[in-house]
Protein backbone atom coordinates (compact mmCIF):
# COMPACT_ATOMS: atom_id res chain seq x y z
CA UNK A 1 0.00 0.00 0.00
CA UNK A 2 2.82 2.33 0.94
CA UNK A 3 4.60 1.46 -2.35
CA UNK A 4 1.55 2.37 -4.42
CA UNK A 5 1.28 5.73 -2.68
CA UNK A 6 4.94 6.46 -3.38
CA UNK A 7 4.61 5.54 -7.09
CA UNK A 8 1.45 7.59 -7.36
CA UNK A 9 3.10 10.68 -5.88
CA UNK A 10 6.08 10.38 -8.28
CA UNK A 11 3.83 9.95 -11.33
CA UNK A 12 1.90 13.04 -10.31
CA UNK A 13 5.13 15.03 -10.11
CA UNK A 14 6.25 13.84 -13.58
CA UNK A 15 2.86 14.62 -15.08
CA UNK A 16 2.93 18.08 -13.53
CA UNK A 17 6.40 18.76 -15.04
CA UNK A 18 5.30 17.61 -18.50
CA UNK A 19 2.18 19.73 -18.32
CA UNK A 20 4.15 22.83 -17.33
CA UNK A 21 6.62 22.23 -20.18
CA UNK A 22 3.82 21.98 -22.74
CA UNK A 23 2.18 25.10 -21.39
CA UNK A 24 5.40 27.12 -21.69
CA UNK A 25 6.50 25.72 -25.08
CA UNK A 26 3.22 26.09 -26.92
CA UNK A 27 3.16 29.92 -27.05
CA UNK A 28 6.83 30.05 -28.07
CA UNK A 29 6.23 27.58 -30.88
CA UNK A 30 3.25 29.51 -32.11
CA UNK A 31 5.25 32.75 -32.03
CA UNK A 32 8.15 31.29 -34.03
CA UNK A 33 5.88 29.64 -36.58
CA UNK A 34 3.84 32.78 -36.90
CA UNK A 35 6.92 34.90 -37.51
CA UNK A 36 8.25 32.52 -40.16
CA UNK A 37 4.86 32.38 -41.83
CA UNK A 38 4.63 36.14 -41.79
CA UNK A 39 8.09 36.53 -43.36
CA UNK A 40 7.77 33.99 -46.15
CA UNK A 41 4.66 32.94 -47.96
CA UNK A 42 4.40 29.44 -49.47
CA UNK A 43 5.11 30.98 -52.91
CA UNK A 44 8.32 32.58 -51.61
CA UNK A 45 9.40 29.34 -50.00
CA UNK A 46 8.99 27.49 -53.27
CA UNK A 47 11.01 30.10 -55.20
CA UNK A 48 13.73 30.54 -52.57
CA UNK A 49 13.92 27.46 -50.34
CA UNK A 50 16.97 28.78 -48.44
CA UNK A 51 15.11 31.86 -47.33
CA UNK A 52 17.75 34.11 -48.85
CA UNK A 53 20.44 32.86 -46.49
CA UNK A 54 23.71 31.16 -47.39
CA UNK A 55 23.13 27.44 -46.69
CA UNK A 56 25.45 25.37 -44.58
CA UNK A 57 25.63 27.76 -41.61
CA UNK A 58 28.14 29.90 -43.56
CA UNK A 59 28.60 33.47 -42.43
CA UNK A 60 27.76 36.09 -45.02
CA UNK A 61 24.93 37.86 -46.76
CA UNK A 62 22.44 36.58 -49.24
CA UNK A 63 23.30 34.26 -52.13
CA UNK A 64 21.77 36.10 -55.07
CA UNK A 65 22.27 34.19 -58.32
CA UNK A 66 21.79 37.23 -60.52
CA UNK A 67 24.19 39.26 -58.39
CA UNK A 68 27.00 36.74 -58.69
CA UNK A 69 26.28 36.16 -62.37
CA UNK A 70 26.82 39.88 -62.96
CA UNK A 71 30.06 39.81 -60.96
CA UNK A 72 31.25 36.81 -62.97
CA UNK A 73 30.41 38.68 -66.16
CA UNK A 74 32.64 41.61 -65.24
CA UNK A 75 30.17 44.07 -63.70
CA UNK A 76 32.02 47.08 -62.30
CA UNK A 77 31.31 48.38 -58.83
CA UNK A 78 32.63 51.42 -56.99
CA UNK A 79 35.92 51.84 -55.14
CA UNK A 80 37.31 54.61 -52.97
CA UNK A 81 40.76 54.60 -54.59
CA UNK A 82 41.58 56.70 -57.69
CA UNK A 83 41.89 53.66 -59.96
CA UNK A 84 38.25 53.06 -60.84
CA UNK A 85 39.19 49.99 -62.89
CA UNK A 86 39.78 48.19 -59.59
CA UNK A 87 36.01 48.12 -59.19
CA UNK A 88 35.88 45.05 -61.42
CA UNK A 89 35.95 42.10 -59.03
CA UNK A 90 36.06 39.31 -61.63
CA UNK A 91 37.41 39.84 -65.16
CA UNK A 92 36.99 36.49 -66.89
CA UNK A 93 38.44 37.71 -70.19
CA UNK A 94 41.80 37.81 -68.43
CA UNK A 95 42.00 34.04 -68.54
CA UNK A 96 41.09 34.08 -72.23
CA UNK A 97 43.86 36.61 -72.87
CA UNK A 98 46.38 34.56 -70.89
CA UNK A 99 45.47 31.39 -72.76
CA UNK A 100 45.88 33.10 -76.15
CA UNK A 101 49.14 34.80 -75.23
CA UNK A 102 50.80 31.74 -73.73
CA UNK A 103 49.20 29.34 -76.17
CA UNK A 104 48.60 30.00 -79.89
CA UNK A 105 50.36 33.38 -79.99
CA UNK A 106 53.67 32.26 -78.51
CA UNK A 107 53.52 28.84 -80.19
CA UNK A 108 52.81 30.05 -83.72
CA UNK A 109 55.17 32.98 -83.26
CA UNK A 110 58.00 30.62 -82.35
CA UNK A 111 57.23 28.40 -85.34
CA UNK A 112 57.22 31.45 -87.61
CA UNK A 113 60.61 32.65 -86.38
CA UNK A 114 62.13 29.19 -86.57
CA UNK A 115 60.57 28.57 -89.98
CA UNK A 116 62.08 31.75 -91.44
CA UNK A 117 65.53 30.90 -90.08
CA UNK A 118 65.32 27.39 -91.54
CA UNK A 119 64.14 28.70 -94.93
CA UNK A 120 66.98 31.21 -95.10
CA UNK A 121 69.50 28.53 -94.18
CA UNK A 122 68.15 26.19 -96.87
CA UNK A 123 68.13 29.01 -99.43
CA UNK A 124 71.75 29.79 -98.64
CA UNK A 125 72.74 26.13 -98.95
CA UNK A 126 70.95 25.72 -102.28
CA UNK A 127 71.44 29.12 -103.94
CA UNK A 128 74.55 30.26 -102.15
CA UNK A 129 75.54 33.89 -101.97
CA UNK A 130 74.20 35.96 -104.85
CA UNK A 131 77.35 37.18 -106.58
CA UNK A 132 77.92 40.13 -108.88
CA UNK A 133 77.67 38.25 -112.18
CA UNK A 134 80.00 40.52 -114.13
CA UNK A 135 82.42 40.94 -111.24
CA UNK A 136 83.44 44.07 -109.42
CA UNK A 137 83.66 47.04 -111.77
CA UNK A 138 86.10 48.89 -109.56
CA UNK A 139 83.95 52.01 -109.85
CA UNK A 140 81.19 53.04 -107.48
CA UNK A 141 77.99 55.02 -107.61
CA UNK A 142 76.28 56.81 -104.73
CA UNK A 143 73.30 54.75 -103.62
CA UNK A 144 72.27 56.46 -100.38
CA UNK A 145 73.39 59.76 -98.91
CA UNK A 146 74.22 60.44 -95.28
CA UNK A 147 70.73 61.55 -94.29
CA UNK A 148 69.16 58.49 -95.89
CA UNK A 149 71.55 56.16 -94.10
CA UNK A 150 71.00 57.97 -90.82
CA UNK A 151 67.24 57.46 -91.10
CA UNK A 152 67.70 53.79 -91.98
CA UNK A 153 70.02 53.07 -89.06
CA UNK A 154 67.89 55.04 -86.61
CA UNK A 155 64.97 52.82 -87.52
CA UNK A 156 67.03 49.63 -87.76
CA UNK A 157 68.87 49.93 -84.43
CA UNK A 158 65.75 50.93 -82.52
CA UNK A 159 63.81 48.06 -84.10
CA UNK A 160 66.49 45.54 -83.13
CA UNK A 161 66.43 46.76 -79.51
CA UNK A 162 62.64 46.67 -79.44
CA UNK A 163 62.58 43.25 -81.05
CA UNK A 164 65.03 41.68 -78.62
CA UNK A 165 63.44 43.17 -75.51
CA UNK A 166 59.98 42.27 -76.75
CA UNK A 167 60.96 38.68 -77.50
CA UNK A 168 62.38 38.47 -73.99
CA UNK A 169 58.99 39.40 -72.55
CA UNK A 170 57.28 36.71 -74.63
CA UNK A 171 59.86 33.91 -74.51
CA UNK A 172 62.48 34.91 -71.93
CA UNK A 173 61.07 32.86 -69.06
CA UNK A 174 61.35 29.73 -71.18
CA UNK A 175 64.71 30.44 -72.85
CA UNK A 176 66.82 32.78 -70.69
CA UNK A 177 65.51 32.20 -67.17
CA UNK A 178 66.75 28.58 -66.93
CA UNK A 179 70.16 29.64 -68.28
CA UNK A 180 71.02 32.83 -66.39
CA UNK A 181 68.91 32.38 -63.25
CA UNK A 182 66.08 34.43 -61.73
CA UNK A 183 68.19 37.32 -60.39
CA UNK A 184 69.95 38.07 -63.67
CA UNK A 185 66.78 37.47 -65.66
CA UNK A 186 64.80 39.82 -63.43
CA UNK A 187 67.37 42.60 -63.80
CA UNK A 188 67.65 42.05 -67.56
CA UNK A 189 63.88 42.12 -68.01
CA UNK A 190 63.51 45.22 -65.84
CA UNK A 191 66.07 47.25 -67.77
CA UNK A 192 64.84 45.76 -71.03
CA UNK A 193 61.33 47.01 -70.29
CA UNK A 194 62.62 50.52 -69.63
CA UNK A 195 64.68 50.44 -72.83
CA UNK A 196 61.66 49.17 -74.75
CA UNK A 197 59.48 52.04 -73.57
CA UNK A 198 62.00 54.81 -74.33
CA UNK A 199 63.54 53.44 -77.54
CA UNK A 200 60.02 53.18 -78.94
CA UNK A 201 60.04 56.94 -79.54
CA UNK A 202 63.25 56.66 -81.59
CA UNK A 203 61.53 53.97 -83.66
CA UNK A 204 58.55 56.25 -84.29
CA UNK A 205 60.87 59.07 -85.33
CA UNK A 206 62.78 56.79 -87.70
CA UNK A 207 59.51 55.53 -89.14
CA UNK A 208 58.35 59.04 -89.97
CA UNK A 209 61.84 59.90 -91.26
CA UNK A 210 62.07 57.13 -93.85
CA UNK A 211 58.47 57.61 -94.93
CA UNK A 212 59.12 61.23 -95.86
CA UNK A 213 62.41 60.35 -97.60
CA UNK A 214 61.35 57.31 -99.59
CA UNK A 215 57.61 57.29 -100.10
CA UNK A 216 57.95 58.80 -103.60
CA UNK A 217 60.37 56.02 -104.62
CA UNK A 218 58.10 53.26 -103.34
CA UNK A 219 55.07 53.85 -105.52
CA UNK A 220 54.42 50.66 -107.57
CA UNK A 221 55.17 50.75 -111.30
CA UNK A 222 55.15 48.36 -114.27
CA UNK A 223 58.70 47.18 -113.60
CA UNK A 224 57.55 45.74 -110.28
CA UNK A 225 55.27 43.28 -112.08
CA UNK A 226 58.19 42.01 -114.16
CA UNK A 227 60.37 41.77 -111.05
CA UNK A 228 57.77 39.70 -109.21
CA UNK A 229 57.16 37.39 -112.18
CA UNK A 230 60.88 36.65 -112.33
CA UNK A 231 61.16 36.19 -108.56
CA UNK A 232 63.53 39.12 -108.38
CA UNK A 233 66.22 37.04 -110.03
CA UNK A 234 66.87 35.39 -106.68
CA UNK A 235 66.41 31.87 -108.01
CA UNK A 236 68.46 32.17 -111.19
CA UNK A 237 72.10 33.14 -111.64
CA UNK A 238 71.49 34.90 -114.96
CA UNK A 239 68.23 36.73 -114.29
CA UNK A 240 68.36 40.46 -113.55
CA UNK A 241 64.88 41.99 -113.82
CA UNK A 242 64.81 45.77 -114.26
CA UNK A 243 64.12 47.96 -111.26
CA UNK A 244 64.24 51.59 -110.25
CA UNK A 245 65.79 52.81 -106.99
CA UNK A 246 63.72 50.24 -105.09
CA UNK A 247 62.57 46.92 -106.53
CA UNK A 248 59.21 45.29 -105.84
CA UNK A 249 60.53 43.28 -102.92
CA UNK A 250 61.92 46.38 -101.24
CA UNK A 251 58.66 48.22 -101.83
CA UNK A 252 56.66 45.44 -100.21
CA UNK A 253 58.98 45.56 -97.21
CA UNK A 254 58.75 49.37 -97.10
CA UNK A 255 54.96 49.40 -96.90
CA UNK A 256 54.93 46.50 -94.47
CA UNK A 257 57.30 48.41 -92.19
CA UNK A 258 55.35 51.67 -92.51
CA UNK A 259 51.87 50.22 -91.99
CA UNK A 260 52.98 47.62 -89.48
CA UNK A 261 55.14 50.16 -87.67
CA UNK A 262 52.27 52.62 -87.35
CA UNK A 263 50.03 49.85 -86.03
CA UNK A 264 52.66 48.75 -83.52
CA UNK A 265 53.24 52.35 -82.45
CA UNK A 266 49.54 52.99 -81.81
CA UNK A 267 49.08 49.80 -79.82
CA UNK A 268 52.33 50.51 -77.96
CA UNK A 269 51.16 53.98 -76.96
CA UNK A 270 47.92 52.44 -75.70
CA UNK A 271 49.97 50.07 -73.54
CA UNK A 272 52.32 52.78 -72.23
CA UNK A 273 49.36 54.96 -71.25
CA UNK A 274 46.78 52.36 -70.18
CA UNK A 275 43.03 52.96 -70.00
CA UNK A 276 43.34 56.24 -71.90
CA UNK A 277 42.29 55.11 -75.38
CA UNK A 278 39.55 53.14 -77.07
CA UNK A 279 41.57 52.15 -80.12
CA UNK A 280 39.91 48.82 -80.80
CA UNK A 281 36.35 49.89 -80.10
CA UNK A 282 36.73 52.61 -82.75
CA UNK A 283 38.51 50.26 -85.15
CA UNK A 284 35.81 47.61 -84.74
CA UNK A 285 33.09 50.22 -85.27
CA UNK A 286 34.73 51.21 -88.56
CA UNK A 287 35.05 47.58 -89.67
CA UNK A 288 31.42 46.94 -88.78
CA UNK A 289 30.45 49.36 -91.55
CA UNK A 290 31.58 46.59 -93.90
CA UNK A 291 29.61 43.95 -92.00
CA UNK A 292 32.37 42.61 -89.76
CA UNK A 293 30.03 42.22 -86.78
CA UNK A 294 32.73 42.90 -84.16
CA UNK A 295 31.94 43.94 -80.57
CA UNK A 296 32.28 47.65 -79.81
CA UNK A 297 31.21 47.73 -76.16
CA UNK A 298 34.69 47.00 -74.81
CA UNK A 299 35.83 47.60 -71.26
CA UNK A 300 39.11 49.37 -70.53
CA UNK A 301 40.71 46.06 -69.56
CA UNK A 302 39.56 44.40 -72.78
CA UNK A 303 41.11 47.28 -74.73
CA UNK A 304 44.43 46.64 -72.99
CA UNK A 305 44.28 42.91 -73.65
CA UNK A 306 43.54 43.41 -77.35
CA UNK A 307 46.29 46.02 -77.61
CA UNK A 308 48.84 43.63 -76.10
CA UNK A 309 47.84 40.75 -78.37
CA UNK A 310 47.87 42.89 -81.51
CA UNK A 311 51.17 44.52 -80.52
CA UNK A 312 52.79 41.10 -80.16
CA UNK A 313 51.28 39.72 -83.39
CA UNK A 314 52.42 42.64 -85.54
CA UNK A 315 55.85 42.66 -83.91
CA UNK A 316 56.34 38.97 -84.71
CA UNK A 317 55.26 39.54 -88.32
CA UNK A 318 57.76 42.38 -88.74
CA UNK A 319 60.58 40.49 -87.04
CA UNK A 320 60.05 37.52 -89.37
CA UNK A 321 60.07 39.81 -92.42
CA UNK A 322 63.13 41.75 -91.25
CA UNK A 323 65.08 38.51 -90.83
CA UNK A 324 64.83 38.08 -94.60
CA UNK A 325 65.88 41.69 -95.15
CA UNK A 326 68.91 41.30 -92.89
CA UNK A 327 69.91 38.10 -94.69
CA UNK A 328 69.81 39.68 -98.16
CA UNK A 329 71.61 42.80 -96.96
CA UNK A 330 74.50 40.91 -95.36
CA UNK A 331 75.54 37.39 -96.31
CA UNK A 332 72.82 36.76 -98.89
CA UNK A 333 73.96 39.17 -101.60
CA UNK A 334 77.44 40.31 -102.51
CA UNK A 335 77.89 44.08 -102.42
CA UNK A 336 74.49 44.80 -100.88
CA UNK A 337 75.68 45.96 -97.46
CA UNK A 338 77.75 48.76 -99.01
CA UNK A 339 74.50 50.56 -99.84
CA UNK A 340 73.86 51.22 -96.16
CA UNK A 341 77.49 50.98 -95.08
CA UNK A 342 79.45 53.57 -97.01
CA UNK A 343 76.51 54.55 -99.20
CA UNK A 344 78.46 53.78 -102.40
CA UNK A 345 77.82 50.58 -104.37
CA UNK A 346 79.75 48.93 -107.18
CA UNK A 347 78.58 50.07 -110.60
CA UNK A 348 78.07 46.51 -111.88
CA UNK A 349 76.03 45.65 -108.79
CA UNK A 350 73.84 48.69 -109.39
CA UNK A 351 73.32 47.81 -113.08
CA UNK A 352 72.40 44.21 -112.29
CA UNK A 353 69.91 44.95 -109.50
CA UNK A 354 68.65 48.49 -110.25
CA UNK A 355 69.28 49.00 -113.94
CA UNK A 356 66.49 51.53 -114.56
CA UNK A 357 67.69 53.63 -111.65
CA UNK A 358 71.25 53.70 -113.08
CA UNK A 359 69.91 54.71 -116.50
CA UNK A 360 67.90 57.53 -114.93
CA UNK A 361 70.97 58.80 -113.07
CA UNK A 362 73.07 58.71 -116.22
CA UNK A 363 70.36 60.49 -118.22
CA UNK A 364 70.05 63.17 -115.54
CA UNK A 365 73.83 63.62 -115.52
CA UNK A 366 73.95 63.98 -119.31
CA UNK A 367 71.14 66.50 -119.18
CA UNK A 368 72.96 68.48 -116.49
CA UNK A 369 76.35 68.50 -118.25
CA UNK A 370 74.95 68.77 -121.75
CA UNK A 371 77.05 65.88 -123.01
CA UNK A 372 78.28 62.41 -122.10
CA UNK A 373 77.65 61.07 -118.65
CA UNK A 374 80.36 61.83 -116.13
CA UNK A 375 82.54 59.06 -114.83
CA UNK A 376 81.20 57.44 -111.66
CA UNK A 377 83.09 57.96 -108.42
CA UNK A 378 86.17 55.85 -107.96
Amino acid sequence: MRLLKTVSRRLCRVGLAVAMTLVLAAPLSVAVDGTAFAQESPQQLRENPTGGQVPGNTLGGTSDTEFWRAIRGGAQGTVSIPDKNAGTLVQSEGETWRALRNGPLSTWGAWGLLGMIVLLALFFLIRGRIRIEHGWAGRTIVRFGEFERMGHWLLAVSFIILGLTGLNVLYGRYVLLPVIGPEAFGALTHWGKLAHNYVAFAFMLGLAYIFVMWVANNIPNRYDVIWLLKGGGLFSKHSHPPAKKFNAGQKILFWLVILGGVSISLSGIALMFPFQTSLFAKTFAFLNVFGAGLPTDLTALQEMQLAQLWHAIMALVLIIAILGHIYIGTIGMEGAFDAMGSGDVDLNWAKEHHSIWVEELEAAERSRTGGAAAEPAE
